[in-house]
């Protein structure tokens, strides 16, 4: 549904992508995880056409993303960025409206469909009651709601967030989380996500794509994936890997004693 083929970016002298060969299958539910730095969010916008590969292709249901209209881009995936504007002068109602412009245009007016769509987008991340709500006046959860809100009245096949739980206490992070595995589950939406919690990541995710330094290290199932030689290698911890009703879990320990030196 959504590849890369040896795709390559370089940001600085410091910093570059090489040889990212990645195959999203529709339907799943994808964490990209890794220390910081690694090139997690930098992949992501790759993939959503934010910025452009060195070399390398995209290729989005069978087509190169980099010959498809932006239009027809934003029908198939949809991308919410780790960092909106929360001043923005809107109302709950006019954020999601804005999802339906890859359907209908800057200036056309909102179609019974579209009415449909956005009142589902509401519906489906339970903010009825707060259409007429500024975005300045919701708490951060209620805010995160309306920007998936407004991601998912675009109707996309693939939804790619950006570390979608950051600021949030942990109930509006489980809140947020159970809303990603809804839209999966329910709606069959494929969902890409760049994630910290990497406990959050195992349970909520069927693979897990582990980056450092530009390259994909790690790429399968949570169980396979969360293991004490990929804790050593990535990020220089001991850990205690554990299982609980059928999910795999990480206690971190210590350091590597090599940090200490």
């Amino acid at each position: 549904m959504l590849l890369t083929k040896n795709m390559s970016f370089e940001h600085s002298s410091s910093f570059q992508l090489e040889g990212i060969d990645l195959h999203i299958n529709e339907g799943e539910i994808v964490s990209l995880i890794g220390p910081n730095g690694s090139g997690k969010s930098t992949l992501l916008r790759l993939v959503s056409r934010l910025i452009t590969p060195k070399s390398g292709e995209v290729i989005l249901d069978g087509r190169m993303i980099g010959t498809m209209k932006s239009l027809d881009v934003a029908k198939k995936l949809a991308m919410l960025p780790q960092m909106q504007d929360h001043q923005l002068d809107l109302t709950v109602q006019e954020l999601i409206e804005f999802g339906r412009y890859p359907h209908r245009g800057a200036y056309s007016k909102l179609t019974k469909e579209d009415e449909d769509i956005i009142q589902w987008a509401i519906d489906v991340t339970r903010l009825n009651g707060y259409e007429n709500r500024v975005l300045q006046s919701l708490s951060g959860g209620e805010r995160q709601r309306a920007w998936i809100a407004m991601a998912i009245a675009q109707r996309p096949k693939i939804l790619l967030l950006d570390e979608p739980t950051t600021f949030l206490d942990i109930s509006h992070q489980l809140e947020v989380m159970e809303l990603v595995k809804e839209l999966n589950a329910q709606f069959g939406m494929t969902v890409v996500m760049v994630l910290h919690d990497i406990n959050q990541a195992a349970r909520y995710s069927d693979r897990l794509i582990v980056l450092k330094r530009g390259k994909i290290q790690y790429d399968g199932i949570p169980q396979c994936v969360l293991c004490r030689e990929m804790f050593q290698s990535i990020f220089e911890i001991d850990a205690d890997i554990y299982m609980e009703n059928g999910k795999t879990f990480f206690t971190p320990i210590r350091l590597r004693k090599e940090e200490y030196v």
